[in-house]
C-alpha cells in the first residue's frame, strides 16, 4: 500500500508553534512507524522571521501571508498556535470554509467563539480539534470525549491554571504572601508580566467552558460561569486553612444537577486527604466522576512548549488516521452540538460550606451577635477560631466554618455582619470542597 502523506500548515511560530514543528521534525520516524503515515510540515506563518528560534525550519516555507497556507490545496491540516481571538478567529474560520481540518491550542478562541467555529466545521464537513487548549499535555479532552464515552459525566473539578496553582503552593508550603509568590512566579516564567487573566480566574473559566461543553455535548457560554480569582487570598487565610486540614486551590467546577449545570471558578478549601490537594506548583489536574467509571484523575504539566506540542500532535495524528480511513468521523463536531445551550444554575441558588474570615473588635459578645445573624439566615456554624492578636488597632481575625448554606443567604448575612460597628468591611468568603 502506498504510504499516505499528510501535509500541515502552522499559523504562529511562537513557543507552541515551535514545539509543534519540533515534534514533527524530530519525531518524524517514530510517528510514521506508529501510524503508517508520513507527516510533512509544508508552510508556517509568522509576523517576525528575524526572531531566533530553537528549531531548524530551513525545509519549511516561512511566510507572512496567511493565504500561502489557507489557499494551498496540498495542506490538509491547519494548526493554529497564534493565541487570542484576533486574527486567530478569522484565520480558523477561513480554513474551515476552505474544507481544511483545524487543530488549535487556543483556549480563549474555543471558549469564546466555539459556537461559530463548531457550526462552520459541521457545515464544511471537517473537524476542529483542541486537545491542547486545556491542561497542556494532559489528554483530558480525549479522555472525556473517548475514554469516558460510555459515561454520563457527573462532576468535574479542575486545577487548570498553573500560575495560580504555583502561587498558592508557595503560599501554602513556604509561607509567602500573595505578592511575593506572584513575583517569584513571574521571575521563573510561570506567570505573565500581566497576570490578570490567570489570577482573576479568567483563564480557568475558559478551560472550564471547554470541559463543560464536552461533558454536556453542548456549547457552554463563557459568561454563564461564575468566576472569582485568588488575589484576595492572604497568607493568613492559607494558614487558617492548614489549621483546619485544608489546602487552598483555585478550582474549576462543573456539577451536573437535575436539568441544570453548576459552573464555577473560585478558590476552594480542599481537604488534605483529597488527591487534588497534593497537586503542587505549576502542575494541573482534572478530577472527573462518571456514572459508570466512578472517580478518575488526569494529572500532568498544564503548559509549556513541549507538553502543549505533544497534545497538538495527538490531534493531528487523530485527524490523519481519520483521513486515511475516509471515515468522516468528525470527532469534535459530532461530540458538541453548536446549537445546544445548557441551563446553568444561578450561583445564588448554589449550596456550599463556607470559610469566613472577618476582623472584629476585641470585646465580649461579638461572636454571639455574628452567630445570631448567621442563624437568622439559616446558616449554622461548624468551627470557630479567633486569634488573640491585633491586626488593625483593637481588631482581631475571626474565622468561621459553616455547614451547607445557600449563596444568597450567605451574601445577605455578610452584608449585615460587615455593617456592624464592631466589624471591619475587610472580609473573605471561600467555599469548601
Amino acid at each position: 500500500m502506498e504510504k499516505r502523506v499528510v501535509t500541515i500548515g502552522i499559523l504562529g511560530v511562537g513557543n507552541v508553534g515551535t514545539g509543534v514543528a519540533r515534534v514533527f521534525l524530530d519525531q518524524a520516524a517514530l510517528l510514521t512507524e506508529r501510524t503508517g503515515i508520513e507527516f510533512r510540515i509544508k508552510s508556517a506563518l509568522d509576523v517576525d522571521w528575524e526572531r531566533e528560534r530553537t528549531v531548524d525550519l530551513s525545509g519549511i516555507q516561512c511566510t507572512t501571508d496567511v493565504d500561502d497556507i489557507l489557499s494551498d490545496p496540498e495542506i490538509d491540516i491547519v494548526v493554529e498556535t497564534i493565541g487570542g481571538e484576533d486574527p486567530a478567529f478569522d484565520y480558523v474560520m477561513r480554513a474551515l470554509e476552505k474544507g481544511k481540518h483545524v487543530v488549535t491550542a487556543n483556549k480563549a478562541l474555543v471558549a469564546s467563539r466555539g459556537r461559530e467555529l463548531f457550526r462552520k466545521a459541521r457545515e464544511s464537513n471537517v473537524d476542529l480539534l483542541f486537545e491542547a487548549s486545556v491542561g497542556g499535555g494532559i489528554p483530558i479532552v480525549k479522555g472525556l470525549r473517548e475514554g469516558l464515552v460510555a459515561n454520563r459525566i457527573l462532576n468535574i473539578y479542575g486545577i487548570v491554571n498553573g500560575t495560580s496553582n504555583y502561587i498558592l503552593t508557595r503560599m501554602h508550603q513556604d509561607g509567602l504572601e500573595f505578592g511575593e509568590a506572584l513575583k517569584e512566579a513571574q521571575e521563573r516564567g510561570f506567570a505573565e508580566a500581566d497576570p490578570t487573566l490567570d489570577v482573576s480566574g479568567g483563564d480557568a473559566a475558559h478551560k472550564l467552558a471547554i470541559l463543560a461543553s464536552i461533558a454536556s455535548s453542548t456549547v457552554v457560554d463563557l459568561d454563564t460561569i461564575y468566576t472569582e480569582g485568588i488575589t484576595n487570598v492572604s497568607k493568613l487565610d492559607v494558614d487558617f486553612a492548614k489549621s483546619f486540614g485544608y489546602t487552598v486551590k483555585l478550582l474549576a467546577i462543573c456539577k451536573m444537577g437535575e436539568g441544570k449545570m453548576d459552573l464555577r471558578v473560585h478558590p476552594t478549601l480542599v481537604p488534605n486527604s483529597h488527591l487534588l490537594a497534593s497537586v503542587s506548583y505549576e502542575l494541573n489536574a482534572v478530577f472527573v466522576e462518571g456514572d459508570f467509571v466512578g472517580k478518575t484523575m488526569f494529572y500532568g504539566p498544564g503548559a509549556g512548549e513541549r507538553p502543549t506540542a505533544s497534545a497538538v500532535a495527538s490531534d493531528i495524528v487523530d485527524l490523519a488516521k481519520d483521513m486515511e480511513l475516509r471515515s468522516g468521523e468528525r470527532l469534535s463536531t459530532l461530540t458538541i452540538d453548536p446549537e445546544a445551550r445548557p441551563e446553568v444554575l444561578p450561583v445564588s441558588q448554589v449550596e456550599n460550606r463556607f470559610y469566613l474570615r472577618l476582623y472584629t473588635y476585641d470585646a465580649p459578645g461579638i461572636l454571639a451577635r455574628i452567630s445570631g445573624i448567621l442563624g437568622n439566615h439559616s446558616i449554622s456554624i461548624s468551627s470557630v477560631v479567633q486569634l488573640e492578636r491585633h491586626v488593625y488597632d483593637n481588631y482581631v481575625p475571626l474565622v468561621i466554618l459553616t455547614h451547607r448554606a445557600r449563596e444568597a443567604d450567605m451574601q445577605k448575612a455578610l452584608a449585615e455582619i460587615t455593617s456592624l460597628d464592631v466589624t471591619l468591611p475587610d472580609y473573605l468568603r471561600l467555599r469548601l470542597f
